[in-house]
């Protein structure tokens, strides 16, 4: 944790400093203006942290006053620094190419000034865009088929959700609309992949009890996230259960012929909270006849596992949620979002996501609820 904490902290502060940088060239900015420039981007960077602090104070009317401040920031920080960079490479390449032929290009050449406002005003434009489409909640319909799944049991229906993030931004709007598009699907059964929660999850009075309107036949289930576990694991744990869901931590239920099974995120080794069985040890020992389910919150593929379940449904990456962050999922998580076919007739599906984290942003990766047909292959 304290590692994460660094890394994003270093990384979350060079963009601060290439943003400032920026602005103090474009702008020419006097020492007045640069420091209070550097005092305002010194809070934004601290954002999290002062979130947090907030909080867990229970000031919440100003831990959302800066969330909506600190992320939305984040956001637009973000998108401006993918755009900078590209004129900034423009730029380099337009002065090289000057020095080989030794010619004229001002007619094709960017100012400092134009390429700190091309960037800043695309990036507002972005995150415009972004905040719509984070509420734009898409459904991707999967059909999985296996003689494994009973005859008796063709055509059930799961839905899941992933990394809702309720918290001090995503709220009574957001989850009433999961809760309405899940409930028009008619599931037989909903999963959650973890991180339902986000943050200290005191002030969330009446929100756990939205879900409670999910009422599928053979019920709701779900497992932990890496933020279950920043949110305060007890807690989060208590929220979820309020909502109606049947937790798993290494543990397997049998409904409607098919197991779902579900481990605990990879974070609770920094936390010693562990429970329940590891995956090998909870897969090898079920009926090998019937359909499993493993819901995992990373969409990673442990070497021992593969070919114990049938599909694995994780969430995490959230496609990168802004691009291009994207490509940095993609590194880390080969498969960052959708379906992928797996060696020994397992099976991998990795949502986007229901919700955001940070800034009420998606760029180019709306947030998902996925709705999954099992059919009876012969």
């Amino acid at each position: 944790m304290r590692l994460f904490l660094v890394v994003f902290f270093l990384i979350y502060g060079s963009l601060h400093l290439y943003g400032f940088l920026k602005a103090k060239a474009a702008l020419s900015l006097g020492p007045k203006a640069c420091i209070s420039l550097i005092v305002f981007m010194s809070v934004m960077t601290s954002a999290p942290v002062i979130i947090r602090y907030l909080e867990g104070h229970k000031l919440e009317f100003f831990a959302s006053l800066m969330s909506y401040t600190g992320y939305i920031w984040m956001g637009v920080l973000i998108l401006f620094f993918a755009f900078a960079i590209c004129i900034d490479v423009y730029r380099l390449l337009h002065y090289l190419l000057k020095l080989i032929v030794h010619t004229d290009l001002s007619a094709i050449s960017i100012s400092v000034k134009a390429s700190f406002f091309i960037p800043l005003i695309t990036a507002l434009a972005a995150g415009c865009y972004g905040f719509f489409e984070a509420k734009d909640i898409r459904i991707e319909y999967l059909t999985v088929k296996s003689p494994r799944i009973p005859a008796e049991s063709n055509g059930l229906k799961i839905v899941q959700i992933s990394d809702v993030h309720i918290g001090l931004i995503v709220r009574e709007e957001r989850l009433k609309r999961i809760a309405e598009i899940v409930m028009a699907e008619s599931p037989d059964i909903v999963v959650s992949t973890g991180d339902f929660v986000d943050g200290q999850i005191n002030g969330l009075k009446g929100l756990s009890e939205i879900f409670l309107k999910v009422d599928p036949v053979y019920g709701k289930y779900a497992i932990t996230g890496n933020h279950e576990y920043y949110a305060g694991l007890d807690q989060a744990l208590e929220f979820t259960r309020r909502a109606g869901f049947t937790i798993l931590r290494g543990e397997a239920v049998e409904v409607a012929g098919i197991y779902i099974t579900g481990v605990d995120d990879t974070t609770v080794k920094q936390f010693g909270r562990s429970n329940g069985n590891s995956e090998r040890e909870l897969l090898s020992g079920l009926d090998s006849n019937k359909f499993k389910i493993l819901l995992k919150h990373r969409p990673l593929v442990s070497n021992d596992g593969t070919g114990l379940f049938d599909l694995q449904l994780s969430g995490h990456t959230h496609k990168g949620q802004i691009f291009p962050f994207s490509l940095v999922t993609k590194l880390y998580y080969p498969k960052h979002a959708g379906f992928l076919d797996l060696k020994n007739g397992s099976h991998l599906y990795v949502s986007r996501g229901s919700g955001t984290w940070g800034p009420p942003i998606r760029f180019l990766s709306p947030p998902e609820v996925t709705v999954i047909e099992l059919e009876h292959a012969d």
